[in-house]
């Protein structure tokens, strides 16, 4: 992975585990969530157009036990839901591509600036950061 995407997921992982925290998730859960954010964007290496079902097929692949939230990452879908998937769309809108806690506003505008405002991906993320925000008003 470049240094930003580097960057990017370590400041994810960290991100998880400042909201499993607030949260009041055991330690154990916080490596975990440690773990997910870390690993969240590993199929970037492998196609950065479909990066997240990718890289949760790859993990699947090696046996790790939360390949879902990497998989599902970055939409809302009915398929699958879980507090770590939550928590690790929490945090990705969050972390700007540098891995600086910018918070959800922050990151849309930069997400808006590389895209436009009517690309896909940004009304994606628009949507996501809607839903959390009602989902989690207590830590949002």
């Amino acid at each position: 992975m470049d240094k930003d995407r580097i960057l990017h997921s370590y400041g994810v992982a960290n991100k998880m585990v400042e909201i499993g925290k607030l949260l009041k998730l055991d330690n154990n859960l916080l490596d975990d969530l440690f773990i997910i954010g870390i690993n969240h964007d590993i199929g970037c290496e492998f196609d950065k157009n479909n990066h997240a079902e990718v890289g949760g097929n790859k993990l699947n692949e090696l046996g790790f036990k939360y390949y879902k939230e990497v998989y599902y990452h970055g939409r809302i879908q009915d398929e699958y839901n879980s507090l770590y998937l939550d928590i690790l769309n929490m945090a990705d809108m969050m972390i700007d591509k540098y891995g600086n806690d910018v918070g959800y506003d922050k990151r849309l505008k930069d997400i808006e600036s590389r895209y436009g405002n009517d690309n896909v991906i940004y009304k994606r993320c628009l949507e996501l950061v809607d839903y959390l925000k009602d989902k989690y008003k207590e830590i949002s």
